[in-house]
């Protein structure tokens, strides 16, 4: 409904003098402009200025508009943390293009559906993963994409295309002038979700909400100005949380990294002060017990967002001793990445460690400019009470929210039904107001009709001494249905019994929830770090398997 106009409508229009759509290219424009020589990136023997980081970026961005990108293209990377990966969240929207980061971890099957449904005129390749996208190439039943080739040193030249980064920013011009949107609504990235089971969907999101939750990072993890961001996280994870344009914003030092390596990171903390960086538990938990870690009076301190479902109180407890202080963000593809955060309180830092992970594992409250997270009966659409008990859906709702599902009007509309955005993922709010989530909807084992928590076992999983991953899944029983079934990654040279585990766990809850079933060996994780459950109820037949 058309809102009538009153008093102070007439006369007081949007013009150019007080209206800009937001756009996180502003955050670039102004910092290169007010902090030209300070360092805007680090990757091995290569360094850069913001002056820099901004040519370099107008220069692609003017080859692209050269081969014809424009609005309404999509333009993808299959391209690790490297400088060009960060370069292409601006210089491709620079164009009014739309930035596809594709999963390095891909096979050729999933990137061909990808490159073909989003309809990438353009694709960066790294040399590492030439071969992979050769054969997605070759799969791909209609028009294929041109390939620029991202040499890197750190691993050797690999070339599949007709020409190279940087030569093709050879041939632009510095002085480009970039395509603001029209509309802050306009599609600034594609991403596409995990899609365990047939093919991912498209995420859309656009410059608006990529330039609030930018800004909402910033408040969020405490960054302040010229902040040292430690690139752990993947940059095609959800455009790395927004934080190529959160760095930007705060004028900080996107220190690059290729691969999570303990001692590099250990290393490029020490050499170049990091301040901050992102990742899932698995990341903190190999810093934690890796060769040569720190103790917290020997670390420099840092501050690190956790994400995903809650974090192991050992793995908070662990951070800690090593000098990261961890703050707990939560947030799905759909939601930028981080969309809530566990917000400290006073008094925290007086509490005992063990007293303290349990307040910081929660999910929290919404982001400093996301309108809402709150848990939801699904059915009725009102909110849980908050008891920490009751059990409803996490949802979200706010300009840190997708555009929706590109070419899938039906999801879309299904996901934000009511007005909120269905997250899938089940949650209680405690007496504080703060989401904790207890499982995904298809993660809950229902044994004998009694409602278990695979995050609940996890956790005490991890308190075994010899326990370095740990991931619970439902198993078939002809008795109860269904029960826990433990999968178990052990640290190097640590040893323990499937007896050892169950009975551990028995002394820490109760019995019906303790696992029936530990398999030991390696755990199958996403390049994010997220353990791949589906791979482990196919393993143990679960009926959930057929409906993940």
């Amino acid at each position: 409904m058309a809102r009538a106009q009153t008093q102070y409508d007439v006369g007081l229009e949007k013009t150019p003098a007080n209206f800009v759509a937001l756009t996180p290219l502003s955050f670039l424009a102004r910092t290169a402009a007010i902090y030209p020589n300070h360092v805007s990136t680090v990757y091995e023997g290569r360094r850069f200025t913001w002056s820099e980081t901004y040519a370099r970026c107008r220069r692609f961005a003017s080859y692209l508009a050269g081969r014809g990108i424009g609005p309404g293209d999509t333009v993808a990377a299959m391209l690790p943390n490297i400088p060009a990966m960060n370069e292409a969240h601006f210089a491709v929207p620079m164009t009014g293009a739309v930035l596809n980061t594709l999963n390095i971890r891909l096979d050729a099957g999933a990137i061909a559906f990808q490159l073909e449904h989003g309809g990438a005129k353009i694709i960066l390749v790294d040399p590492e993963f030439a071969g992979v996208i050769s054969d997605a190439l070759k799969q791909m039943k209609g028009a294929k994409p041109e390939v620029i080739d991202v040499d890197d040193e750190a691993f050797g030249p690999k070339r599949i295309g007709e020409i190279e980064y940087e030569a093709a920013l050879a041939q632009g011009d510095a002085d480009f002038v970039a395509r603001l949107p029209a509309d802050e609504w306009d599609a600034i990235a594609l991403s596409y979700t995990s899609g365990t089971t047939g093919n991912p969907k498209g995420v859309v999101t656009h410059h608006r909400g990529a330039y609030i939750n930018a800004v909402s990072n910033i408040l969020a993890a405490n960054l302040g100005a010229h902040p040292v961001y430690l690139w752990t996280l993947p940059m095609f994870h959800c455009n790395g949380w927004c934080f190529p344009w959160t760095i930007a914003a705060a004028a900080g030092i996107n220190v690059c990294l290729r691969k999570v390596d303990p001692a590099k990171i250990f290393e490029l903390i020490k050499r170049h002060g990091v301040t901050h960086m992102c990742g899932a538990p698995i990341v903190y938990n190999t810093l934690i017990n890796a060769p040569g870690a720190p103790n917290k009076s020997d670390a420099r301190p840092l501050v690190g967002l956790i994400a995903g479902a809650a974090p192991p109180v050992a793995v908070l407890e662990g951070a800690e001793r090593i000098g990261i202080r961890l703050t707990h963000v939560y947030g799905l593809t759909e939601t930028y990445g981080p969309a809530s955060f566990c917000a400290e309180q006073p008094g925290w830092d007086d509490l005992a460690a063990d007293q303290r992970a349990q307040f910081k594992r929660r999910q929290g409250v919404s982001y400093p400019l996301q309108e809402a997270v709150t848990v939801l009966d699904p059915e009725t659409m009102r909110e849980v009470p908050r008891d920490g008990e009751t059990i409803g859906e996490v949802m979200f709702r706010g300009n840190i929210v997708m555009k929706g599902y590109l070419k899938n009007e039906k999801a879309t509309r299904e996901s934000f039904a009511g007005g909120w955005f269905h997250t899938g993922d089940l949650g209680v709010l405690d007496k504080d107001g703060y989401v904790i989530i207890k499982d995904r909807s298809k993660d809950i084992i229902i044994s004998g009709g009694e409602n278990i928590s695979s995050v609940e076992v996890e956790d005490v999983l991890y308190k075994h001494p010899a326990v370095l991953f740990a991931a619970v899944v439902a198993k078939p029983d002809t008795k109860w249905g269904e029960v826990p079934c433990a999968f178990v990654e052990l640290k190097e040279n640590a040893e323990a019994t499937e007896a050892d585990i169950i009975a551990f766990c028995r002394t820490q809850m109760p019995g019906f929830k303790t696992p029936k079933a530990v398999v030991f060996g390696p755990i199958p994780k996403t390049s994010t770090g997220k353990i791949q459950k589906f791979l482990l109820r196919d393993q143990v037949h679960s009926a959930k398997a057929i409906l993940s």
